[in-house]
């Protein structure tokens, strides 16, 4: 299928396709080496003089990278950041610079979650260590410097779904507060019935086939009693939850699933700011040098710049 990509994505695309980037995930062993040669050089040379970055084991033997602002004045913003990778792939150091410019670019104290990776460990593992990044970094937030009122998640792809479930279980749990959601190209319903997931079986980065994939690392022996924590689509009350920002892109097999979502949350009385991005596709972010790429960046940072401010007080 044909697809009207930006022209400045498009050049790129045959390259991923070659390469398949990191959407077969039918072998999530070397999906990890694909995804990591990818990623390693564009974190090669990132300056992060700015930070201070530390590697902590906090409770719940989860392992998180913690980056600080050097020049500081008073208490910062805190943000749980949850890396995508469908589930099964990605870490701390893949979006080592991702986290990093946050970090810096926002002003923000980022704590980068090590979660562990299906199909070895399905969900709820993976969301059990995000929440507990999510507790920690609230019990730690005077030895961090951090505002406890003004904690936010930030998650993309995968990151984005689990961000979706953290802000719902913290929420059903009475567990500690977030003040703002940022899901990013979120992947939140397994069971890939909108017509973009229908359609798109064979875009570039990521498509229906990944799509099915990894569900199916993820849910495990769970796949016939979908939990709404791990497919926040399935969640029928989506009210009280903190303000949004949604991002999706235009051939990207996840794009319906977003705008629904957000619509959805609309519709149950949470602030929300969606954005869809047109000519673009899952992971096309990466082509850092094209023009709709950057406005994707400075509109992260703006969006969190503004949500942090007032503890959330201020939509996205």
């Amino acid at each position: 299928m044909s697809y009207a990509f930006d022209p400045e994505l498009a050049p790129f695309v045959p390259m991923l396709a070659l390469s398949e980037g990191p959407a077969d995930f039918s072998d999530p062993v070397e999906a990890r080496r694909r995804i990591a040669d990818m990623l390693a050089s564009i974190n090669a040379d990132l300056d992060t003089s700015g930070l201070t970055i530390e590697d902590r084991v906090i409770p719940g033997d989860v392992t998180v990278r913690v980056y600080a602002p050097i020049e500081r004045a008073g208490a910062l913003p805190g943000v749980v950041y949850i890396h995508g990778g469908g589930f099964a792939v990605g870490s701390i150091e893949s979006e080592h610079g991702g986290a990093a410019g946050i970090a810096s670019g926002v002003g923000a104290v980022v704590v980068s979650v090590e979660y562990r990776l299906a199909p070895e460990h399905p969900f709820p593992a993976p969301l059990d260590d995000c929440y507990a990044a999510l507790v920690w970094i609230h019990s730690a937030a005077d030895e961090l410097g951090i505002d406890a009122d003004r904690i936010a998640v930030y998650g993309g792809s995968a990151g984005g779904g689990l961000a979706a479930g953290l802000a719902l279980l913290a929420r059903d749990r009475g567990g500690p507060k977030l003040c703002f959601q940022f899901l990013g190209i979120p992947e939140l319903d397994d069971r890939l019935e909108t017509p973009s997931m229908l359609r798109f079986v064979d875009t570039p980065m990521w498509n229906r086939p990944s799509a099915v994939n990894s569900w199916r690392h993820y849910l495990g022996d769970a796949a016939g009693d979908v939990s709404p924590y791990a497919a926040p689509a399935r969640a029928t009350d989506l009210s009280g939850l903190p303000p949004a920002y949604v991002s999706t892109m235009e051939f990207d097999p996840l794009r319906d699933e977003g705008i629904i979502y957000a619509l959805r949350l609309l519709q149950a009385g949470v602030p929300v700011e969606l954005h869809q991005y047109p000519g673009t596709f899952h992971g096309s972010a990466l082509v850092t040098t094209a023009a709709v790429s950057k406005r994707q960046a400075a509109e992260a940072r703006d969006v969190l710049r503004r949500a942090l401010r007032a503890g959330g007080e201020t939509s996205a």
